[in-house]
């Protein structure tokens, strides 16, 4: 616990106690009084209550549409199965603000449902509820279907020989086992729900916005520091809340698990019932992934002189960037590779070191520390951003002029991720494994090599992947602290949607289809590298 207590600590607890102690210390004296007087006003409520309730709601539609496309990437083997993996994780990496300009192009005026049947959905709920679950579709499939991917369906099997009908077998056998992964699975889209930003920014207009809208508009348009520092605190009441249940839920079904290779799990759909999930999952996929991605690239494309790669061509110099960067555009694609590589190195050993303690049974400090590495998801990028300026400005931590900066910001976003798709893995294998390794004379360190990593290789692979793609499209943080000669492809795409002009927006989508190509190649593969023993990674 000592190496992600100590990271955590002071990449993340310290940078935020800084900016809300600013907020609320004002000439050395403390101004608590500015607590109630938020809390009070109406409007603040209103907003917390929106942020609450779309979230749960988010997360509920989100595990209605993905648990079957779990089930179908899980025990289905089907031509383009990695491809469509990857390619349906792309939107979970996507910056917020062009994925949102996308379903406004789908459900806004002048948009697909307007232009076929004169409906809109803009400035609705709806719009937010269908923007979520394109961007949290992946976590469903990839931490559900990581786990289900290696149960042993002999189990089930076996139920069903003692007479238990098929439904039966799934819902005593099957889901108790799946429960703690879709516990994690949920618990992520609620946090990244409860925080959303963009989303809410675009396609929610003026008449909704969530605490972390709340907290930005205090905090870069207001300068209202003590107003954002409460809405800050009130943030993460609700996040340790949320995070307290679930522990709670998860320790009442912890338990071992057999798990097997997922290649020896998978097999061709049987039946019309099971090609009939197979093509529905498809075509959810094809309408609620590939066609809001299809209008990127349709955008880049729609050049002023006809369809043609002019604005990927004008991303090559600087000066076609019209002043927006001391360097050519395309620099920045090399930067998010180095930074997203960098953070995934940091995500693995932090959250895997942090997974392998949460597995020993050691009271309320461990219980505590799970709900700690989960802070970072439900707080406010903005309070991370400036907290790292504010904190990290005195040797021998003035990292403000470092490139290490970025990473670090990227990986504690990473690091949830990591912890939530190994922990249920590592706390389904036998403890009795480790220990007759140990009567064997393994050493500890040798008896994790010997018979967890082996296990859990897989959700390794899993949970780099997702470190990797999250570093990718992390724009809350990073657009802060980003170094004016180094962006990053999401704070590219950014400062072009903030300059006018039809060039400049195509410059944007021509690099949102560069991230989402990229981002999909690199999960590609990750998808075809393989371990002797655990199957698909």
């Amino acid at each position: 616990m000592a190496v992600p207590a100590a990271f955590l600590a002071l990449f993340f607890v310290y940078p935020v106690a800084a900016i809300v102690t600013r907020g609320l210390r004002i000439d050395g004296q403390w101004r608590l009084g500015r607590i109630g007087d938020v809390l009070t006003d109406p409007a603040v409520l209103d907003i917390l209550w929106f942020t609450g309730w779309q979230a749960a709601a988010s997360t509920a539609l989100t595990l209605a549409v993905a648990l079957p496309g779990a089930y179908v990437f899980a025990r289905f083997a089907f031509p383009g199965k990695r491809l469509l993996r990857a390619v349906v994780t792309v939107p979970f990496v996507l910056p917020t603000v062009v994925a949102g300009s996308a379903f406004l192009a789908l459900l806004g005026h002048g948009g697909l449902l307007d232009s076929l049947w004169g409906v809109r959905l803009d400035t609705s709920v709806w719009a937010i509820l269908l923007a979520h679950v394109f961007f949290n579709y992946a976590v469903v499939v990839r931490t559900v279907g990581g786990l289900w991917a290696q149960l042993d369906p002999r189990q089930e099997e076996a139920a069903r020989v003692l007479g238990a009908s098929r439904l039966a077998a799934w819902r005593r056998v099957t889901l108790p086992a799946l429960a703690p992964a879709v516990a994690a699975a949920a618990l992520m889209v609620f946090l990244f729900t409860f925080t959303s930003f963009g989303v809410i920014q675009i396609l929610g207009g003026p008449r909704y916005a969530t605490l972390e809208v709340a907290i930005y508009r205090e905090t870069a348009q207001l300068l209202d520091l003590p107003t954002a520092a409460v809405l800050t605190l009130v943030q993460f009441a609700a996040v340790a809340a949320v995070l307290a249940l679930h522990a709670w839920t998860v320790r009442r079904r912890e338990g071992a698990l057999k798990l097997v290779a997922p290649e020896q799990t998978a097999r061709r759909p049987q039946g019309a019932a099971q090609w009939a999930l197979l093509w529905g999952v498809l075509a959810v996929v094809a309408l609620l992934i590939l066609l809001p991605l299809a209008v990127l690239v349709e955008r880049s494309l729609d050049a002023p002189g006809g369809y043609g790669l002019d604005y990927y061509r004008a991303l090559q110099s600087v000066a076609d960037s019209g002043g927006t960067f001391f360097v050519a555009p395309m620099d920045a694609v090399w930067n998010s590779l180095r930074y997203a590589a960098v953070a995934t190195v940091f995500a693995v050993v932090v959250g895997g070191l942090a997974a392998a303690a949460l597995t020993r049974k050691a009271g309320r400090l461990v219980r505590g520390f799970d709900a700690l590495l989960m802070l970072p998801l439900g707080t406010s990028a903005v309070t991370v951003g400036f907290g790292f300026l504010i904190a990290l400005d005195e040797p021998p931590l003035d990292l403000r002029a470092s490139w290490i900066l970025v990473p670090l910001a990227q990986a504690l976003v990473g690091v949830p991720f990591v912890v939530r798709t190994m922990l249920p893995v590592l706390r389904a294998v036998d403890h009795r494994l480790r220990e007759a390794a140990a009567v064997l004379g393994a050493s500890p360190l040798r008896a994790w090599r010997e018979v967890d990593l082996p296990l859990v290789a897989r959700a390794l692979g899993v949970a780099a992947g997702f470190a990797f793609a999250v570093s990718l499209g992390e724009f809350g943080a990073t657009v802060f602290i980003a170094r004016p000669d180094h962006p990053t492809l999401p704070v590219a795409v950014a400062r072009f949607l903030g300059r006018a002009g039809q060039l400049n927006y195509g410059q944007a989508m021509a690099l949102s289809t560069i991230l989402m190509l990229v981002c999909a190649g690199s999960l590609l593969v990750l998808e075809r590298i393989r371990t002797d023993r655990s199957g698909e990674f």
